[in-house]
């Protein structure tokens, strides 16, 4: 008897006003982005998409194996789907491409079973729409909370890869645009 994997499906509610809180994970949990140069990979194309796709970013937090973003669409007309394959593509081809070149061998065991290198965990990770500058402000503590909460650093501004140290005191590896309202 055969059995059949089936992909979960994430639910894009592409609602006007409304920001997202967004989750997406390595590879089967494996800390792809344990090294500051995947951070930084990542770092640009989080800043190339919310141009090319017209997103304000509001928050994020990259850890280890996963990535919690928080970003508030600038027109009313947008998919949050287009947004994420910006990023992931960008990250995925890079680190496929620098570990071809550095470790062809490492390469090869991080392909799936038709020969695609897999960087991100399948599917479109967690989306939920966030409607109130009062749950905003909760889920941009909470993202921020998560170095702490792992035991990374004591204060989440500590976290160079977060945009915590940004609203602390305006600075980090990536500047953020203003919230709404």
């Amino acid at each position: 008897m055969a059995t059949t994997m089936t992909r979960k499906q994430v639910r894009h509610y592409n609602l006007p006003g409304h920001a997202h809180e967004l989750t997406f994970s390595c590879y089967h949990k494996r800390p792809f982005l344990a090294k500051d140069r995947t951070r930084q990979w990542l770092v640009q194309a989080m800043d190339q998409a919310r141009r090319k796709r017209e997103f304000d970013l509001l928050a994020f937090v990259i850890m280890p194996e996963h990535v919690h973003l928080i970003v508030q669409p600038r027109g009313n007309d947008y998919d949050v789907a287009w947004y994420l394959k910006s990023i992931k593509q960008s990250v995925s081809k890079k680190a496929g491409n620098w570990l071809k070149a550095h470790y062809p061998d490492q390469h090869e065991v991080l392909c799936n079973a038709a020969g695609q290198f897999c960087f991100w965990q399948p599917g479109g990770g967690y989306d939920r729409n966030i409607k109130t500058p009062v749950v905003l402000n909760k889920m941009i503590a909470y993202i921020h909370h998560n170095p702490v909460r792992r035991g990374l650093v004591q204060r989440a501004a500590d976290w160079k890869w977060s945009s915590a140290g940004w609203y602390e005191n305006e600075t980090g590896v990536l500047a953020m645009d203003a919230l709404p309202g």
